[in-house]
Protein backbone atom coordinates (compact mmCIF):
# COMPACT_ATOMS: atom_id res chain seq x y z
CA UNK A 1 0.00 0.00 0.00
CA UNK A 2 2.51 2.38 0.79
CA UNK A 3 4.18 1.22 -2.59
CA UNK A 4 1.18 2.32 -4.43
CA UNK A 5 1.70 6.08 -2.38
CA UNK A 6 4.72 6.40 -3.67
CA UNK A 7 4.01 5.66 -7.18
CA UNK A 8 1.06 8.03 -7.45
CA UNK A 9 3.15 10.75 -5.94
CA UNK A 10 5.64 9.98 -8.28
CA UNK A 11 2.90 10.14 -11.17
CA UNK A 12 1.85 13.17 -9.39
CA UNK A 13 5.15 14.62 -9.41
CA UNK A 14 6.21 13.89 -12.77
CA UNK A 15 2.71 15.37 -13.66
CA UNK A 16 3.24 18.55 -12.02
CA UNK A 17 6.53 18.82 -14.48
CA UNK A 18 4.83 18.17 -17.11
CA UNK A 19 2.03 20.75 -16.45
CA UNK A 20 4.61 23.20 -15.62
CA UNK A 21 6.75 22.34 -18.93
CA UNK A 22 3.01 23.29 -20.39
CA UNK A 23 2.39 25.82 -18.87
CA UNK A 24 5.99 27.56 -19.53
CA UNK A 25 4.80 26.03 -23.24
CA UNK A 26 1.78 27.74 -23.30
CA UNK A 27 3.28 31.98 -21.70
CA UNK A 28 5.75 31.64 -24.64
CA UNK A 29 2.96 30.72 -27.34
CA UNK A 30 0.80 33.27 -25.77
CA UNK A 31 4.06 35.77 -26.17
CA UNK A 32 4.32 34.69 -29.58
CA UNK A 33 1.05 35.07 -30.42
CA UNK A 34 1.03 38.29 -28.89
CA UNK A 35 3.76 39.50 -31.11
CA UNK A 36 2.56 37.71 -34.07
CA UNK A 37 -0.25 39.96 -33.52
CA UNK A 38 1.56 42.85 -32.45
CA UNK A 39 3.35 42.38 -35.60
CA UNK A 40 0.13 41.57 -37.98
CA UNK A 41 -1.42 44.74 -36.69
CA UNK A 42 1.48 46.95 -37.22
CA UNK A 43 2.00 45.49 -40.79
CA UNK A 44 -1.90 45.99 -41.51
CA UNK A 45 -1.41 49.86 -40.11
CA UNK A 46 1.17 49.88 -42.42
CA UNK A 47 -0.23 48.70 -45.51
CA UNK A 48 -3.19 50.38 -45.03
CA UNK A 49 -1.00 53.94 -44.14
CA UNK A 50 0.59 52.89 -47.55
CA UNK A 51 -2.59 52.63 -49.20
CA UNK A 52 -3.59 55.86 -47.82
CA UNK A 53 -0.98 57.40 -49.01
CA UNK A 54 -1.52 56.39 -52.15
CA UNK A 55 -5.00 57.27 -52.77
CA UNK A 56 -4.57 60.24 -51.14
CA UNK A 57 -1.76 61.02 -53.94
CA UNK A 58 -4.04 60.13 -56.45
CA UNK A 59 -7.34 62.10 -54.96
CA UNK A 60 -4.92 64.96 -54.60
CA UNK A 61 -3.78 64.84 -58.27
CA UNK A 62 -7.53 63.84 -59.55
CA UNK A 63 -7.99 67.44 -57.68
CA UNK A 64 -5.59 68.69 -59.43
CA UNK A 65 -6.56 67.61 -62.71
CA UNK A 66 -10.47 68.48 -61.84
CA UNK A 67 -9.19 72.08 -60.20
CA UNK A 68 -7.43 72.54 -63.40
CA UNK A 69 -10.11 71.50 -66.39
CA UNK A 70 -12.62 73.63 -63.94
CA UNK A 71 -10.16 76.72 -63.97
CA UNK A 72 -10.34 75.97 -67.81
CA UNK A 73 -14.05 75.72 -68.29
CA UNK A 74 -14.46 78.79 -65.82
CA UNK A 75 -12.18 81.19 -67.90
CA UNK A 76 -13.88 79.91 -71.34
CA UNK A 77 -17.37 80.95 -69.79
CA UNK A 78 -15.99 84.12 -68.54
CA UNK A 79 -14.83 84.82 -71.89
CA UNK A 80 -17.90 83.76 -73.09
CA UNK A 81 -20.16 85.79 -71.02
CA UNK A 82 -18.33 88.96 -71.84
CA UNK A 83 -18.83 87.99 -75.43
CA UNK A 84 -22.31 87.39 -74.37
CA UNK A 85 -22.73 90.50 -72.50
CA UNK A 86 -21.03 93.03 -75.40
CA UNK A 87 -23.36 91.19 -77.71
CA UNK A 88 -26.61 91.53 -75.82
CA UNK A 89 -25.48 95.33 -74.71
CA UNK A 90 -25.32 96.35 -78.16
CA UNK A 91 -28.41 94.50 -79.16
CA UNK A 92 -29.94 96.71 -75.83
CA UNK A 93 -28.44 99.95 -77.38
CA UNK A 94 -29.64 99.12 -80.90
CA UNK A 95 -33.29 98.20 -79.38
CA UNK A 96 -33.25 101.60 -77.29
CA UNK A 97 -32.11 103.70 -80.45
CA UNK A 98 -34.89 101.95 -82.22
CA UNK A 99 -37.28 102.83 -79.62
CA UNK A 100 -35.90 106.33 -79.32
CA UNK A 101 -36.68 106.81 -83.02
CA UNK A 102 -40.04 105.19 -82.92
CA UNK A 103 -40.83 107.17 -80.33
CA UNK A 104 -40.01 110.51 -82.50
CA UNK A 105 -41.64 108.49 -85.76
CA UNK A 106 -44.35 108.24 -83.29
CA UNK A 107 -44.43 111.83 -82.02
CA UNK A 108 -44.41 113.01 -86.00
CA UNK A 109 -47.05 110.79 -86.81
CA UNK A 110 -49.29 111.85 -83.69
CA UNK A 111 -48.70 115.78 -84.96
CA UNK A 112 -49.52 114.70 -88.43
CA UNK A 113 -52.77 112.34 -87.31
CA UNK A 114 -53.56 115.48 -85.47
CA UNK A 115 -52.84 117.64 -88.52
CA UNK A 116 -54.72 115.20 -90.76
CA UNK A 117 -57.58 115.19 -88.39
CA UNK A 118 -58.39 118.87 -88.03
CA UNK A 119 -57.54 119.12 -91.80
CA UNK A 120 -60.42 116.59 -91.95
CA UNK A 121 -62.97 118.09 -89.86
CA UNK A 122 -62.02 121.39 -91.93
CA UNK A 123 -62.73 119.39 -95.29
CA UNK A 124 -65.93 117.66 -93.50
CA UNK A 125 -66.98 121.03 -92.85
CA UNK A 126 -66.57 122.23 -95.81
CA UNK A 127 -68.17 119.25 -97.66
CA UNK A 128 -71.10 119.64 -95.98
CA UNK A 129 -71.38 123.12 -96.46
CA UNK A 130 -70.18 122.59 -99.81
CA UNK A 131 -73.28 119.71 -100.18
CA UNK A 132 -75.95 121.98 -98.75
CA UNK A 133 -75.13 124.66 -101.11
CA UNK A 134 -75.40 121.78 -104.10
CA UNK A 135 -78.06 120.48 -102.67
CA UNK A 136 -80.22 124.21 -102.48
CA UNK A 137 -78.51 124.38 -106.07
CA UNK A 138 -79.53 121.17 -107.75
CA UNK A 139 -83.25 121.80 -106.01
CA UNK A 140 -83.12 125.12 -107.42
CA UNK A 141 -82.71 124.04 -110.90
CA UNK A 142 -85.50 121.55 -110.49
CA UNK A 143 -87.72 124.32 -109.39
CA UNK A 144 -86.67 126.62 -112.10
CA UNK A 145 -87.09 123.86 -114.65
CA UNK A 146 -90.61 122.84 -112.95
CA UNK A 147 -91.54 120.70 -110.27
CA UNK A 148 -94.20 119.10 -112.50
CA UNK A 149 -92.93 118.43 -115.98
CA UNK A 150 -94.65 116.65 -118.49
CA UNK A 151 -92.47 114.63 -121.22
CA UNK A 152 -93.93 113.31 -124.49
CA UNK A 153 -92.75 110.25 -126.41
CA UNK A 154 -93.56 109.17 -129.64
CA UNK A 155 -93.85 105.88 -130.70
CA UNK A 156 -93.01 104.54 -134.06
CA UNK A 157 -94.74 102.44 -135.97
CA UNK A 158 -94.64 98.65 -134.86
CA UNK A 159 -95.32 95.57 -136.52
CA UNK A 160 -98.57 94.71 -134.47
CA UNK A 161 -99.76 98.32 -136.06
CA UNK A 162 -100.59 96.07 -139.23
CA UNK A 163 -104.33 95.42 -139.13
CA UNK A 164 -104.76 91.87 -138.82
CA UNK A 165 -105.04 89.86 -142.35
CA UNK A 166 -104.16 93.28 -144.17
CA UNK A 167 -101.10 94.59 -145.07
CA UNK A 168 -100.49 98.14 -143.67
CA UNK A 169 -103.08 101.10 -144.66
CA UNK A 170 -102.33 103.50 -147.27
CA UNK A 171 -102.54 106.12 -144.53
CA UNK A 172 -99.69 104.08 -142.84
CA UNK A 173 -97.51 103.68 -145.50
CA UNK A 174 -96.67 107.21 -146.08
CA UNK A 175 -93.51 109.01 -145.38
CA UNK A 176 -92.60 110.42 -142.18
CA UNK A 177 -93.19 114.15 -143.33
CA UNK A 178 -97.13 113.13 -143.30
CA UNK A 179 -97.36 110.83 -140.01
CA UNK A 180 -100.23 112.21 -138.18
CA UNK A 181 -98.23 113.24 -135.24
CA UNK A 182 -94.19 114.04 -135.03
CA UNK A 183 -91.57 115.99 -132.96
CA UNK A 184 -91.16 119.23 -134.66
CA UNK A 185 -88.67 119.98 -131.70
CA UNK A 186 -87.49 119.21 -128.34
CA UNK A 187 -90.23 120.46 -127.09
CA UNK A 188 -93.18 120.79 -129.61
CA UNK A 189 -95.44 118.05 -130.94
CA UNK A 190 -97.11 118.61 -134.36
CA UNK A 191 -100.42 116.28 -134.74
CA UNK A 192 -102.41 116.58 -138.42
CA UNK A 193 -105.74 116.50 -137.84
CA UNK A 194 -107.76 115.87 -140.78
CA UNK A 195 -111.67 115.04 -141.25
CA UNK A 196 -113.49 113.96 -144.32
CA UNK A 197 -115.09 116.95 -146.09
CA UNK A 198 -112.83 119.09 -144.13
CA UNK A 199 -108.89 121.03 -144.57
CA UNK A 200 -106.30 118.90 -143.01
CA UNK A 201 -105.68 121.33 -139.52
CA UNK A 202 -102.05 121.22 -137.90
CA UNK A 203 -102.05 121.44 -134.50
CA UNK A 204 -99.18 121.88 -132.11
CA UNK A 205 -98.85 121.29 -128.14
CA UNK A 206 -95.77 122.41 -126.47
CA UNK A 207 -94.13 120.06 -123.67
CA UNK A 208 -91.23 120.69 -121.56
CA UNK A 209 -89.50 118.30 -123.08
CA UNK A 210 -90.53 115.80 -126.92
CA UNK A 211 -88.60 112.65 -127.67
CA UNK A 212 -89.08 111.83 -131.50
CA UNK A 213 -89.47 108.14 -132.69
CA UNK A 214 -86.14 107.10 -133.01
CA UNK A 215 -84.85 108.35 -129.11
CA UNK A 216 -83.14 105.84 -127.11
CA UNK A 217 -84.28 104.87 -123.60
CA UNK A 218 -80.56 106.38 -122.63
CA UNK A 219 -81.93 109.96 -123.78
CA UNK A 220 -85.22 109.27 -121.63
CA UNK A 221 -83.39 108.20 -118.96
CA UNK A 222 -80.72 111.28 -119.02
CA UNK A 223 -83.88 113.74 -118.47
CA UNK A 224 -84.83 111.79 -115.41
CA UNK A 225 -81.69 111.09 -113.68
CA UNK A 226 -81.67 114.19 -111.84
CA UNK A 227 -84.40 113.16 -110.01
CA UNK A 228 -83.28 110.44 -107.98
CA UNK A 229 -80.13 112.69 -106.20
CA UNK A 230 -83.11 114.77 -105.55
CA UNK A 231 -84.74 111.47 -103.82
CA UNK A 232 -81.49 111.51 -102.01
CA UNK A 233 -81.81 114.59 -100.95
CA UNK A 234 -84.76 113.89 -98.73
CA UNK A 235 -87.34 115.39 -101.26
CA UNK A 236 -90.68 112.32 -102.84
CA UNK A 237 -90.18 112.28 -106.80
CA UNK A 238 -92.77 111.00 -108.80
CA UNK A 239 -92.78 109.57 -112.03
CA UNK A 240 -95.76 108.35 -113.91
CA UNK A 241 -96.32 106.73 -117.86
CA UNK A 242 -99.76 107.97 -118.60
CA UNK A 243 -100.97 106.93 -122.20
CA UNK A 244 -103.58 104.52 -124.01
CA UNK A 245 -103.04 101.24 -124.00
CA UNK A 246 -100.42 100.77 -126.87
CA UNK A 247 -98.59 103.63 -126.65
CA UNK A 248 -95.67 102.25 -125.03
CA UNK A 249 -95.88 102.96 -121.33
CA UNK A 250 -94.73 99.55 -120.39
CA UNK A 251 -91.60 99.97 -122.87
CA UNK A 252 -90.39 103.36 -121.32
CA UNK A 253 -90.84 102.23 -117.85
CA UNK A 254 -89.69 98.89 -117.93
CA UNK A 255 -88.31 97.93 -121.10
CA UNK A 256 -89.46 95.03 -123.73
CA UNK A 257 -92.07 93.36 -123.26
CA UNK A 258 -90.08 89.64 -123.69
CA UNK A 259 -91.69 86.30 -124.67
CA UNK A 260 -92.23 83.89 -122.05
CA UNK A 261 -88.80 81.55 -121.08
CA UNK A 262 -86.79 83.85 -122.73
CA UNK A 263 -83.94 85.78 -120.84
CA UNK A 264 -82.93 89.12 -120.76
CA UNK A 265 -79.74 89.03 -121.80
CA UNK A 266 -76.51 91.56 -121.33
CA UNK A 267 -76.69 93.02 -124.77
CA UNK A 268 -80.20 93.94 -124.44
CA UNK A 269 -79.27 96.43 -121.43
CA UNK A 270 -79.80 99.49 -123.61
CA UNK A 271 -83.07 98.81 -123.95
CA UNK A 272 -84.03 98.89 -120.34
CA UNK A 273 -86.35 101.02 -119.01
CA UNK A 274 -86.59 103.93 -116.56
CA UNK A 275 -87.54 101.33 -113.33
CA UNK A 276 -84.04 99.22 -113.70
CA UNK A 277 -81.98 102.06 -114.73
CA UNK A 278 -83.37 104.35 -111.45
CA UNK A 279 -83.04 100.96 -109.91
CA UNK A 280 -79.84 100.43 -110.30
CA UNK A 281 -78.77 104.39 -110.51
CA UNK A 282 -80.07 104.70 -106.63
CA UNK A 283 -77.48 102.41 -105.24
CA UNK A 284 -75.13 103.81 -107.54
CA UNK A 285 -75.67 107.09 -105.63
CA UNK A 286 -76.06 104.96 -102.26
CA UNK A 287 -72.47 103.72 -102.92
CA UNK A 288 -70.79 106.56 -103.02
CA UNK A 289 -72.24 108.16 -99.88
CA UNK A 290 -70.63 107.36 -95.87
CA UNK A 291 -71.30 103.78 -94.85
CA UNK A 292 -74.87 103.31 -93.09
CA UNK A 293 -76.40 106.48 -94.58
CA UNK A 294 -79.38 104.95 -96.28
CA UNK A 295 -81.27 101.41 -96.26
CA UNK A 296 -84.01 101.06 -99.21
CA UNK A 297 -87.43 99.67 -99.02
CA UNK A 298 -89.60 98.53 -101.94
CA UNK A 299 -93.46 98.10 -101.99
CA UNK A 300 -95.32 97.17 -105.65
CA UNK A 301 -98.98 98.02 -105.92
CA UNK A 302 -101.18 97.99 -108.84
CA UNK A 303 -104.36 100.48 -109.20
CA UNK A 304 -107.10 99.01 -110.93
CA UNK A 305 -110.78 99.93 -111.36
CA UNK A 306 -109.87 102.36 -108.37
CA UNK A 307 -109.00 99.70 -105.92
CA UNK A 308 -105.25 99.40 -105.10
CA UNK A 309 -103.83 95.32 -104.67
CA UNK A 310 -100.25 94.16 -102.42
CA UNK A 311 -98.40 92.56 -105.44
CA UNK A 312 -95.89 91.68 -102.74
CA UNK A 313 -98.03 90.14 -99.89
CA UNK A 314 -97.74 86.73 -99.62
CA UNK A 315 -100.35 83.44 -98.84
CA UNK A 316 -100.42 81.58 -96.28
CA UNK A 317 -98.24 79.27 -98.28
CA UNK A 318 -95.75 81.90 -98.90
CA UNK A 319 -96.89 82.22 -102.53
CA UNK A 320 -96.89 86.36 -103.74
CA UNK A 321 -100.50 86.48 -104.57
CA UNK A 322 -102.19 90.47 -104.90
CA UNK A 323 -103.85 91.32 -102.03
CA UNK A 324 -106.74 94.25 -102.13
CA UNK A 325 -105.44 97.19 -99.78
CA UNK A 326 -107.53 100.02 -98.29
CA UNK A 327 -106.73 103.69 -98.57
CA UNK A 328 -106.70 105.98 -95.24
CA UNK A 329 -106.90 109.25 -94.89
CA UNK A 330 -104.43 110.32 -91.50
CA UNK A 331 -104.80 112.75 -89.19
CA UNK A 332 -102.90 114.81 -91.19
CA UNK A 333 -105.10 114.85 -94.00
CA UNK A 334 -102.84 112.49 -95.65
CA UNK A 335 -103.58 109.42 -97.97
CA UNK A 336 -102.13 106.34 -96.87
CA UNK A 337 -102.24 102.54 -97.52
CA UNK A 338 -101.47 100.36 -94.39
CA UNK A 339 -100.12 97.23 -93.90
CA UNK A 340 -98.07 97.45 -97.06
CA UNK A 341 -95.75 94.44 -97.92
CA UNK A 342 -92.11 96.69 -98.02
CA UNK A 343 -88.86 94.38 -98.50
Amino acid sequence: KEERIVVLETENAALHLKLAEYQGLAGRSTNEVLQLYSAHSQQQKLQRDSVVTRLHGAIKKRLKQDLKSLHSFALELSKDFQRQSKTYLYQVLTAVQEIQLQNEAMQMFQIKAFDLEQSLQEVTERYEKEKQKRRALHNSLVELRGNIRVHCRIRPLLPFDTVAGHSMSQERQRSFSEKVAYAADDETVLVKCSRPGHAPINKTFQFERVYNASESQDTVFADVAPLLTSLLDGYNVCIMAYGQTGSGKTYTMLGPQLEENIAFSVEDESELGIIPRATQEVFRLISEKPAGSYWVEVSIVEVYNNEIFDLLAKDSCGKVSGVKRDVVTTREGKSDVPLLTYE
